[in-house]
């Protein structure tokens, strides 16, 4: 197994006519290939398949896949430019529906292409976006250093970190900004089935970071939980509604009743962009469904019998009465409702 510093999950390599290099995070821990794509469907297959995942690199990664997009289509008039900006955005939105950043992303690039029909209009707007999202993690980071405790253990839910951002992630912001700071502490990391993004990816960042980590399976959270073994819960999210409801990677319902029957703080990390206050609450989040085989196999082998079907929710709702706080790029929300959250998302807008 590989170990050492990790390789940036999203590059973009040369200018207009350049390409997107991504990490490909299926591989991970065992190798670290480097997807090179040129095309809007070798991104979009990349983003389905989870060759590149977590709310802001998908978003990162989509906003450079909308110059490949367009480019393959070579528009010659500023109304063909934007109708190719309409298509494309089209098909990298629907690639993934429960993340909100894609479309925050691919929104935001293509709006600069319609006010200046260029590729090269559209290589600035991704790589503004990129450096803002790097910048918004170092700052989710310092919001909610001080939560982390010394000699505290922490427990973590999927990957939310340097493979998930343009930076230092969301909730592993804040274990690195701990870190800096010189905290000592613990993190248990939920091995997140059923594609183990806790256990291949989480772990792997943080050990190479020095970081001190144990994998635990999902089902052991709970009753570690209620025995006294943790002493903060940090996760990110995927989408996150005007009253504070998190959509976030299946299982994290499941941590946050198990933290409110303890008074264990659970503390969800996002920035702004991740809030979608068209949304009323986390009953009108899409959520996606993924292959079923993903649920009845584990590394191309079968674990269950042909003819039995599954259920696979990538996400699930964590109601906001169950959460003490949000950490975002603006500081920390707490207590969170509909009023604390449009203050912070109306200070990032203005």
């Amino acid at each position: 197994m590989l170990t050492g510093a990790l390789p940036p999950p999203i590059t973009w390599v040369g200018g207009v006519d350049g390409h997107l290099a991504l990490l490909d995070q299926t591989r991970l821990p065992h190798a670290r290939d480097i997807l090179v794509l040129r095309s809007l469907a070798g991104a979009v297959d990349a983003i389905r398949r989870l060759a590149v995942r977590g709310a802001p690199a998908i978003g990162v990664a989509a906003a450079y896949a909308v110059i490949l997009g367009v480019r393959e289509r070579a528009p010659q008039s500023p109304a063909a430019f934007a109708a190719a900006l309409t298509e494309v955005a089209r098909a990298l939105i629907a690639a993934r529906p429960t993340a909100i950043n894609l479309a925050w992303a691919v929104h935001a690039v293509t709006a600069r292409g319609r006010e200046e029909p260029s590729l090269e209009a559209l290589l600035a707007a991704a790589r503004a976006l990129q450096a803002d999202d790097a910048e918004r993690c170092l700052a989710m980071g310092d919001a909610g250093r001080d939560l982390v405790e010394d000699g505290c253990t922490v427990l973590t839910h999927c990957n939310a970190g340097r493979l998930a951002t343009a930076g230092d992630g969301t909730a592993l912001a804040v274990l690195y900004a701990a870190q800096r700071a010189g905290r000592r502490f613990r993190v248990l990391a939920d091995e997140t089935r059923p594609l183990l993004q806790g256990a291949r990816l989480t772990a792997l960042e943080l050990a190479a970071a020095g970081i001190p980590v144990e994998v635990v399976v999902d089902g052991a959270a709970a009753g570690l939980i209620r025995a006294g073994q943790v002493q903060l819960i940090l996760t990110g999210a995927d989408r996150i509604a005007a009253n504070g409801d998190v959509a976030n990677k299946v299982g994290t319902y499941g941590l946050a009743l198990a933290a409110h029957a303890s008074q264990v703080p659970m503390w969800v990390v996002a920035p702004t962009s991740t809030f979608d206050l068209s949304i009323a609450s986390g009953d009108d989040i899409p959520i996606e469904h993924r292959d079923p085989q993903e649920v009845l196999s584990f590394a191309g082998i079968a674990t269950s019998v042909a003819g039995v079907g599954a259920r696979n929710p990538a996400f699930d709702i964590t109601p906001h009465t169950l959460l003490r706080g949000l950490v975002t790029d603006r500081g920390r929300v707490s207590p969170v409702t509909q009023e604390t959250i449009k203050a912070v998302v109306d200070q990032s807008r203005s």
